[in-house]
């Protein structure tokens, strides 16, 4: 469904006076409140195809209705929240759950909605019906030259999807590993995964990027191939230059500091992107900021400080993606909370007085280093960020504008209430 122009100016009228006094703090007193309104323009976040429908666990998935039965759907599900918050201006694809069967009609269709295709995923991780080959024991580490070489075409068949829609990188996530003691031989996992790794590479085109993502377990727990930052780097390093690390939020040990994971791959030239969304045990794929919100906020503390002094443009020269699932609440309504949750941190961190921090890091005053970042987190940005919205066209407040047009009983007026989203 296409959201009409003039019901997010009707929201917004209704909004405004009320926006406009919480706001004028910021207008009248912070110097730099302008600028940081720009930034939160210019900043876009990634919808994943993938968590456009009900996610579920191990044990069960609870489909909620209305939810999209094609590409094209979820095409129109991620318009409609763009449409809302004018920050989700590109969809992230996974294939082969998602394969676009006409390239050209699926990017014109994107591009109705304002859509570009952010990072394509490939997934070796699932057997897929016909296929010739399983992958229960590895793909791009496998013992058989044949599994491996399966896995290898389907990366390289992605890369293709994606030239297509004029998306210009790759994300590997490998579930390879091993479940006990013994199965595995650690070192040739990796110098098989990394030979694997290299035929993909060089089938990249010159502005393309590859993502190596890492998970410290599951579905393997006893090791996993791709199992830290460490490992990721090495691959990206022995890779070349355009291959780089992806973080995902989830993708730790409990109380992994990944803060300063990210300040030492900003260093290293090799961060290349992030998957958002939060975790109270492991990789609970959580609504983003719904558990750590100040882990959240330290976490683009240091990416403003080691993009900014590399030069780096915050909106375009790092991947920005969410990677979340959702079992209990309304998918549309989770990213929309999701995305604000990250435009608040990144809003926040904005507002930490790098000079002073410094200044109190050089004289050893831990106690005013602290007080500096928490007078940043403690700060109420959401008059800017709703202010961002507004000026790009968005709602003021997109969440209560979704449930007040009653979108999710309209999209199971058109789709069905039993639908189940491609892919999952």
């Amino acid at each position: 469904m296409q959201l009409e122009a003039y019901k997010i100016a009707d929201h917004n009228q209704q909004a405004l006076e009320a926006h406009q006094r919480k706001l004028s703090f910021w207008t009248e007193e912070v110097a730099n409140a302008e600028e940081i309104i720009e930034k939160l323009i210019d900043f876009q976040i990634a919808i994943p195809s993938w968590a456009l429908g009900t996610g579920g666990t191990r044990f069960g998935r609870f489909p909620g209705g209305g939810e999209p039965r094609s590409l094209e759907e979820k095409i129109e599900d991620v318009g409609l929240l763009h449409a809302l918050n004018q920050s989700s201006g590109a969809i992230s694809l996974h294939i082969p759950w998602d394969i676009p069967t006409d390239g050209e009609a699926i990017k014109s269709l994107a591009a109705s909605f304002g859509l570009r295709f952010d990072a394509m995923n490939s997934n070796t991780f699932q057997d897929q019906p016909g296929q010739e080959n399983s992958y229960k024991f590895g793909s791009l580490q496998h013992v058989d030259r044949a599994v491996r070489q399966q896995a290898i075409d389907h990366n390289i068949e992605v890369i293709k999807h994606g030239v297509a829609l004029g998306s210009n990188s790759l994300t590997v996530w490998l579930s390879d590993g091993s479940c006990f003691p013994g199965q595995l031989n650690f070192r040739k996992a990796f110098e098989r995964t990394q030979e694997s790794l290299q035929e993909i590479y060089a089938a990249l085109p010159d502005n393309w990027k590859v993502f190596v993502e890492y998970k410290a377990f599951e579905p393997n727990f006893y090791s996993m191939t791709v199992g830290d930052w460490g490992s990721s780097l090495l691959f990206a390093n022995k890779l070349g230059p355009k291959a780089y690390t992806l973080v995902d939020l989830g993708h730790h040990l409990p109380n992994a500091n990944i803060e300063q994971i990210v300040s030492l791959l900003l260093m290293e030239g090799k961060l290349g992107g992030f998957h958002f969304n939060d975790s109270k045990y492991g990789d609970d794929d959580l609504t983003v900021g719904s558990i750590r919100p100040y882990q959240l906020f330290l976490i683009f503390n240091e990416l403003i400080e080691g993009m900014d002094a590399k030069g780096m443009n915050h909106a375009t020269d790092l991947g920005w993606m969410i990677d979340a699932s959702h079992n209990v609440k309304d998918p549309l309504e989770d990213l929309l909370q999701s995305v604000e949750a990250i435009q608040l941190a990144y809003a926040q961190a904005l507002l930490v007085d790098r000079t002073a921090l410094e200044e109190a890091r050089d004289a050893n005053d831990v106690v005013r280093a602290q007080e500096i970042l928490q007078e940043a987190y403690r700060t109420d940005v959401r008059p800017l960020v709703a202010e961002a919205r507004r000026r790009a066209g968005g709602a003021i407040q997109p969440l209560a504008l979704f449930r007040q047009l009653n979108i999710r009983q309209q999209l199971i007026g058109e789709r069905g209430l039993k639908t189940i989203a491609t892919g999952l």
